[in-house]
């Protein structure tokens, strides 16, 4: 029986998240499985991947074949190093005691590259969150002058409607009495010249 570590799909439409299997080559995609071996969710920043690295080197010394993307991910996590390591024991090359020092150093090394990693993520979002709000806060800067602006010609042009409405006023007071006064005249000037009628 081939044993090929793979992914199986779970979750929603538009939504899915994977469980890292250990399953017969032959056997569909979400069908049985003979373990599993970790959970990965590439929906979240950065994605999220948990694993059992002791049964996963496992499998690998067995001799199960992984796909490209279960690969990745088992490359991500250390496990195609530990494998590596163990494999290393196996032909002389190294000693088992140095294989557990230097696959603490790579999993240290490889934490703190992640958690710059991480700590990139969470700049550019607060980042781009300062920009939107500083964006924000131009535009309404920008419409609260455009607002005063307009206010200010509204009232100037009110006072200029006032003021014109007064000179109009004035005028008309003027021209009302000019007309008046004559028109007094000629009427009691009428009534002194004749006294008989």
């Amino acid at each position: 029986m081939a044993v090929r570590i793979r992914l199986t799909r779970q979750g929603k439409k538009g939504a899915p998240y994977y469980h890292i299997i250990a399953t017969d080559k032959r056997s569909p995609r979400d069908g049985r499985y003979i373990e599993r071996l970790g959970f990965y969710n590439p929906l979240t920043q950065p994605a999220t991947i948990e694993i059992d690295i002791d049964k996963a080197v496992a499998w690998l010394q067995e001799g199960a074949t992984s796909t490209d993307t279960a690969h990745a991910i088992l490359k991500y996590k250390g496990v195609v190093y530990k494998n590596h390591l163990l494999n290393g024991v196996k032909k002389g090359a190294l000693k088992a005691e140095d294989v557990e020092a230097k696959f603490q150093a790579w999993i240290d090394g490889k934490s703190s590259k992640i958690t710059g990693h991480e700590d990139k993520i969470k700049k550019a979002k607060s980042d781009a969150k300062s920009a939107r709000l500083d964006a924000e806060r131009l535009v309404n800067e920008n419409r609260k002058k455009v607002a005063d602006e307009a206010q200010k010609l509204a009232e100037e042009e009110a006072n200029k409607v006032e003021t014109a409405e007064e000179v109009v006023a004035e005028t008309t007071e003027v021209v009302a009495e000019n007309t008046e006064a004559p028109a007094d005249t000629t009427t009691t000037a009428e009534t002194t010249e004749n006294p008989e009628a």
